[in-house]
């Protein structure tokens, strides 16, 4: 947890590896996840390197486990529950893995196209006897009606035989969606020397090339001449229609469906048994597959970080260059030594730590409830190496300020115990897998949003408010019946009057300030909203000016863990000047006002007020505030030119060299590069010159952005009012339009009428007010936090440690990154 507070310190370390304990080295650092690599070959194009035909080794085994993995989700079978994670293979094991994978894959092949045959020609079979048992009962052909004749004569087959007549049948099965159009473009092609017959069947067939289940319709077309038969056939083959032989015969027709019953019953059972096979060969893949896939990507990233490397010039050693934490480098050292004893290797490898004036990425250890915070601060922008970091201290202020806008009693229950279950349940496999992204972002600010209910808790008890009504918990400190005692009010009065003031002056009509929070009998008060209003207001500008007095205290912890203590007269006291005797004056003097000013004293301690020269003690605080300005403006600068602008030549690299390697803000500031041999004092000079009036510019624009935003930032933190008003209003127009009709119905009618309308109530409060008023409130809480109080210590601008580690490739079968 220490590194929270601020990054850890890294080294740049350089990788001595034999080349055949490479392999199982960087094995063992992906499985401790301790180092990131460099690329020592970037002008090496990725299809030149060395492993490149590994690597495409492994992409074939990804293809074969993602065919794998198509056929197993096809046939429905649960893939394992339980994680796993083996270890990288070994190299002389990865062919045997290829073997097996390509053996299984041609079986699988083979087992696949057989059963596909095999559904293809039950299919035909199944449509053929559909056809010829509905034709046989449905259709009628004892008679046709032909134009050349006569429109009364009719003669049956026979009959147009012995006049030359050549009549033709064709048979089949066309989907139903195109039975109509099929009809139609016959008549119009055929010029009506065709007779087309169809009936509907009540099974719906299964298409074995698209899976798709379709009904279909049997047709039977009967036309007069070989020209018609071969526009009925074209017209047939454009439609997609699965055409059959029609028998001339009845004895014919059931000798053809005693046959094709028999071969159906045949392919049914070949069908069966070839699919028992084939779930018993996906069955016993499932087992291991999960296994595969993990050890293909091991591997795969193995021969990538492999592929950074560099090799000696003997060939016979490879080095890496890792970026590592300095605490871990006695882990790296051990697990060298450790991978080379496994592997026998005559010389071990080894780790030697190197100088670098490049810029470390920044490492900071989170655990599961701190990297929620984390994440919303690395949003903002990666923290440069070694500044302070936000999280901690977001931990708090982040749901304090949510809860400041969201603050009510019962909602910031419901979003506890919501937070809560999820917490409870955090290792379910059905929540943590889910592939809904809207509730996976639930369920991964679990603790974020446990914290914001629990802070909702708080200021709604603080408020007073709980759906919209106050708790009477310790008793009013408010009581009436010392007005009627003293003859303030009289029975007459409280009937001719609506509403009645309290007297604090009295005796015994205000007892002391209420225990926690809001007194109850604000409630009832016509002027509640006017209270509330002047509350909350002062209270957000005084939140709003602690926490930009704390960002700017941060900044001077920064300048002190740089060794920067000219920053600490030039910048952190002139800014602390500035924002207090302005602001913070302010607070003063709504805390004083608080503390010191009550109903009977008012007048006499705003007479001693007045006696202290409250008007002199402004002006000099205006003074001095004012009077921070051009320190800041021109403090920083005048003293960076100061130490560039030596009397001689060795002067001059000294302050150069001081400014310089002061820290690496100053070095991205005034963006100094290192100095070469044989440099003279007037390119060095000129090059000061040129540093110190971007350094004037750029502090130029900090100030100005600072002084202007202290006035817009506070008045920024207005929406901790606005928005906690706004909650409030909504919470009580609900009660009021929701509620309240329901409990005003009387009887037993009104104790049924309670229940929808209390269920209508519980929803426009969830999707409402926890929902979207919860989403408004996160938001302009990331935003207090962003703009308001990081910009006054936290740049961002660094770059996230990324070490080379398994555990960020470990996903689930939804998220496995297989060509499926």
């Amino acid at each position: 947890m220490g590194s929270l507070f601020r990054g850890e310190e890294m080294c740049l370390a350089q990788l001595f590896l034999q080349s055949g304990s490479a392999y199982d080295c960087i094995s063992e650092l992906g499985e401790l996840g301790l180092v990131e690599f460099r690329d020592l070959n970037p002008t090496v194009n990725s299809f030149q390197r060395k492993f490149v035909t590994e690597i495409k080794r492994c992409e074939e085994m990804e293809r074969i486990l993602g065919y794998l993995l198509r056929e197993i989700k096809k046939s429905d079978i649960p893939l394992p529950e339980g994680e796993v994670n083996p270890v990288a293979p070994l190299p002389k094991h990865v062919m045997v893995i290829m073997e097996q994978l390509q053996r299984l894959e041609s079986e699988l092949s083979e087992v696949t196209r057989n059963k596909e045959k095999l559904q293809k020609n039950l299919l035909e079979l199944t449509e053929y006897t559909h056809m010829l048992q509905i034709t046989h009962v449905e259709f009628c052909f004892s008679y046709y009606e032909f134009p050349f004749l006569e429109k009364d004569s009719m003669m049956d087959y026979t009959s147009m035989q012995r006049l030359g007549a050549k009549l033709g049948f064709i048979s089949g099965l066309i989907q139903q969606v195109k039975i109509e159009a099929f009809e139609r473009m016959l008549w119009r092609v055929c010029k009506g020397y065709t007779i087309l017959s169809y009936a509907e069947i009540n099974e719906c067939l299964q298409n074995p090339d698209t899976g798709e289940v379709t009904r279909s319709v049997v047709f039977l077309i009967s036309y007069w001449g070989d020209q018609i038969g071969q526009k009925v056939k074209k017209i047939c083959d454009c439609y997609h229609c699965h055409l059959y032989p029609y028998p001339s015969s009845n004895e014919e027709r059931t000798d053809v469906v005693n046959g094709l019953r028999s071969r159906i019953q045949d392919l049914h059972t070949v069908l069966h048994r070839t699919e028992d096979y084939l779930r018993q060969v996906l069955n016993k893949a499932s087992e291991s597959v999960y296994t595969w896939v993990i050890q293909v990507k091991k591997m795969k990233a193995i021969y990538h970080i492999l592929n950074l490397c560099s090799f000696d010039v003997t060939n016979k050693c490879l080095i890496a260059e890792v970026w590592c934490p300095v605490n871990d480098l006695s882990v790296l050292r051990k697990a060298l030594e450790d991978c080379s004893r496994k592997s026998g290797a005559t010389v071990p490898s080894f780790v030697n730590r190197i100088p670098s004036s490049d810029i470390p990425p920044t490492l900071i250890r989170t655990n599961k409830f701190t990297s929620g915070f984390q994440n919303i601060v690395d949003a903002y922008g990666v923290g440069s190496y070694r500044e302070v970091n936000p999280a901690p201290y977001t931990i708090i202020t982040f749901p304090f300020l949510f809860a400041v806008m969201f603050g009510d009693l019962g909602h910031g229950l419901i979003m506890s115990l919501f937070a809560l279950w999820m917490v409870i349940y955090e290792n379910d496999r059905k929540l943590k897998r889910s592939r809904n992204e809207f509730w996976n972002t639930f369920y991964d600010g679990r603790y974020i949003i446990l914290m914001m209910g629990l802070f909702s808790i708080y200021t709604g008890l603080i408020y007073n408010d709980c759906f919209s009504k106050s708790l009477n918990i310790f008793g009013s400190s408010w009581s009436v019946r010392a007005m009627f005692a003293q003859d303030k009010w009289t029975k007459e009065m409280v009937n001719t009057n609506a509403f009645l003031t309290l007297d604090p002056n009295v005796t015994g009509v205000f007892n002391g300030p209420y225990p926690f929070g809001i007194d109850p009998i604000w409630n009832m008060a016509s002027n509640r909203l006017t209270f509330l209003n002047s509350y909350k207001m002062k209270m957000s500008v005084i939140l709003g000016i602690i926490h930009m007095t704390f960002g700017v205290v941060l900044g001077g912890i920064n300048h002190i863990h740089f060794r920067k203590k000219f920053n600490l007269f030039l910048m952190l006291i002139p800014e602390l000047l500035f924002l207090l005797f302005l602001f913070g004056y302010l607070v003063f003097m709504v805390v004083f006002k608080w503390l010191a000013f009550s109903a009977a004293n008012s007048q006499a301690v705003g007479i001693c007020w007045q006696q202290a020269n409250k008007k002199t003690l402004q002006v000099f605080l205006l003074v001095i505030a004012l009077l921070a300005v051009p320190v800041l403006l021109l403090g920083k600068p005048v003293y960076l030119y100061w130490l560039h602008k030596g009397q001689n030549r060795f002067g001059v690299y000294r302050g150069y060299e001081r400014v310089r390697r002061t820290s690496e803000e100053e070095m991205s500031l005034m963006r100094a590069h290192d100095m070469e041999e044989g440099s003279n004092h007037d390119s060095l000079t000129s090059s000061a010159e040129s540093q110190s009036d971007e350094a004037s510019y750029v502090f130029s624009i900090h100030t100005i952005e600072y002084c202007l935003g202290c006035v817009s930032n506070t008045a920024s933190y207005l929406r901790l009012w606005a928005l906690s008003l706004a909650h409030a209003q909504l919470s009580e127009v609900l009660w009021a339009m929701v509620m309240r009709v329901g409990l005003r119905v009387g009887s037993r009618v009104g104790i049924l009428f309670l229940v929808p309308v209390f269920g209508l109530f519980a929803v426009l409060t969830v999707s409402i007010l926890l929902v979207m008023e919860g989403l408004s409130a996160f938001l302009h809480a990331l935003r207090l936090h962003w703009v308001e109080f990081q910009n006054k210590f936290y740049s961002g601008a660094g770059t996230k440690f990324s070490p080379f580690a398994f555990s960020l490739i470990h996903t689930g079968f939804e998220n496995d990154g297989l060509p499926l």
